[in-house]
């Protein structure tokens, strides 16, 4: 019988937990590798100038990056949007892209360089030429090695060029080419680029010197930087060459100035620099080569404006296209952890109910169990007190009845006898019978009552000791007001009192004096039997007593000494 059930229960538990949906681990190398595509896409279209296009894939893969925290190739994508923004002109937001990637710099050194680097290009540009310094010096500090450092000291001798700082820039320059770090030995061991950086010191370096009254001097170093930049194939670069040839020679002959200005202005035209197409024509105005460079100036000028406007605008827009995508992505994954949450909540909801089904279930198997346990032993000691009783206070007295008639004549006097003799066996088997019938505890509890301790009221004769039991005050406990179990636990304490003191007192006189409270039942017996050790009293019946008071939450108190009586006090609460 009790199988079933149980079965049933684990079995639902089972299936319970085994059809809850489970979540897809996520696989962080499908995420790197969508995010490498990305980065791969806005280099493509950086080659072919798609800048929003380059700067969207970029800033996708940023985004895609930031799931796993990936601070280097986070950093790398930030400082090529940071480089789209500034070939089109858009400083100030490339100043916001590049803060945007410190948080996540670390300890890589390389990318501090560039990073600081750019920072400086940005202010250069914006003429806020001491924070450019500043920067650049910052990417100094940071260098590894004596080749990383000639970049920004190049720099920083540029920004002095545009303060009309000749002679620091000189200086800075020098150092450079003093220190042979450019030279050809190591730029064929190294990399090609390095011939690119010494042909840009040795431009900017003739430059200054120009600027600063060595016009032959700085003449050289101009051409022999031109000639490099030829014999590399760098015509990216040879447009500066250009221009400083041009500035160069507007004091002293126009003719080549305009001629250095008309190359640099069709090599800038070649590599869409607008910047450097505005300045060669500049020259070629101020030299006084025709109105038809001022009119294509004013167009240029115009349309840069408006083109570098657009892409500003672009730029914003992605990045805050990119930033509520983020927002509402964060938003969806907070929902979809909320709603995997509640389903957990729910499922261990449903697990702990079974569990609780299951713990009642046992519990009232056990209530039921111990509860039969205690009704058949409640039976047994019902039937053991029964038989003692019969055999102890009965038997005795009707083998001496039996004996009586046998023995005697039934005339008038022993006649009298025989019914008084069996008018006690009566009583005593009344009593018997009260002890161990169901308590009525509805309006006659208080008749019960008395009546039950009425029948240790024994008349002394010439053969036995009587007692005289005095109760008072029962009528006025207000036994309404009293739960039906207390009632019960009442009858049965005061029930085990007579019958202790019938069996072991020897009183002839018991009195049990009832009273009542607002809240309480205040019962008071006392007798003038033989008494006890208060250290012996606790037992057997005793024992049962205060077992019975207590688990209605009231009190006993027993108090007795040996011959002076026994006396308990009761109070149990309504």
């Amino acid at each position: 019988m009790l199988r079933s059930p149980f079965l049933y229960l684990f079995v639902s538990l089972f299936l319970l937990s085994c059809n809850e949906h489970s979540t897809t681990p996520i696989d962080p190398t499908r995420f790197t590798k969508e995010a490498k595509i990305l980065q791969e896409k806005g280099f493509s279209n950086l080659q072919k100038s798609n800048f929003n296009s380059a700067f969207y894939y970029f800033n996708k893969s940023k985004i895609t990056f930031e799931t796993y925290k990936d601070s280097a190739n986070i950093v790398y994508n930030l400082m090529q949007m940071a480089y789209i923004q500034q070939i089109n002109g858009d400083y100030y937001g490339s100043k916001e892209t590049l803060t945007e990637s410190l948080p996540y710099l670390k300890n890589d050194n390389n990318y501090g360089v560039a990073i600081n680097n750019f920072f400086g290009i940005a202010d250069k540009e914006l003429s806020l030429y001491d924070d450019a310094i500043l920067y650049y010096k910052k990417a100094i500090k940071d260098s590894k090695d004596t080749l990383s450092k000639q970049a920004p000291l190049n720099n920083i001798a540029v920004v002095y060029i545009k303060q009309k700082k000749y002679p620091e820039a000189i200086a800075i320059l020098e150092s450079i080419v003093k220190s042979n770090i450019l030279s050809d030995k190591i730029a064929d061991k190294r990399s090609p680029e390095i011939h690119k950086s010494k042909a840009r010191v040795l431009d900017n370096l003739g430059f200054a010197y120009f600027k600063n009254g060595m016009e032959d001097k700085g003449l050289a170093f101009m051409k022999e930087s031109l000639a490099l930049r030829k014999q590399i194939e760098d015509p990216y670069g040879s447009i500066e060459s250009y221009l400083h040839l041009a500035e160069y020679y507007s004091r002293t002959n126009l003719a080549k100035s305009n001629q250095n200005a008309q190359m640099a202005y069709e090599l800038a035209t070649k590599f869409n620099s607008v910047d450097e197409r505005l300045k060669a024509l500049s020259f070629l105005i101020s030299n006084g080569s025709g109105t038809q460079y001022a009119q294509k100036y004013i167009v240029i000028n115009d349309s840069i404006i408006k083109i570098r406007n657009n892409f500003k605008n672009k730029f914003a827009k992605i990045k805050y296209d990119s930033k509520k995508e983020k927002e509402e992505n964060q938003k969806l994954k907070l929902e979809r952890a909320e709603n995997l949450l509640s389903l957990q909540k729910v499922k261990y909801q449903r697990i702990f109910f079974i569990i609780g089904i299951l713990a009642l279930f046992f519990f009232v198997l056990y209530l039921r169990k111990r509860n039969r346990i205690e009704k058949i032993k409640t039976a047994y000691d019902t039937e053991t007190r029964i038989a003692k009783d019969i055999h102890d206070e009965l038997a005795n007295d009707v083998f001496n009845a039996m004996t009586f008639t046998q023995t005697q004549s039934l005339d008038t006097e022993n006649k009298e006898t025989l019914i008084q003799k069996l008018d006690h066996i009566y009583a005593r088997v009344r009593r018997i019978s009260r002890e161990n019938n169901t308590i009525d505890t509805k309006l006659n509890y208080a008749v019960n009552l008395k009546e039950m301790l009425s029948t240790y009221n024994i008349e002394r004769t010439t053969n036995t000791e009587g007692t005289n039991v005095i109760i008072t005050s029962i009528e006025n406990a207000n036994w309404e007001d009293v739960d039906d179990l207390k009632k019960v636990a009442i009858y049965r304490v005061l029930q085990e009192l007579m019958v202790n003191m019938k069996k072991h007192s020897g009183a002839s006189v018991v009195v049990v004096k009832f009273d009542t409270s607002d809240n309480s039942i205040l019962i008071n017996y006392s007798d003038n039997g033989k008494g006890a050790e208060k250290n012996k009293i606790i037992k057997n019946g005793l024992q049962n007593m205060e077992n019975r008071i207590l688990a209605m939450k009231g009190s006993i108190i027993f108090d007795t000494e040996p011959g002076k009586g026994f006396k308990v006090k009761i109070t149990m609460p309504k």
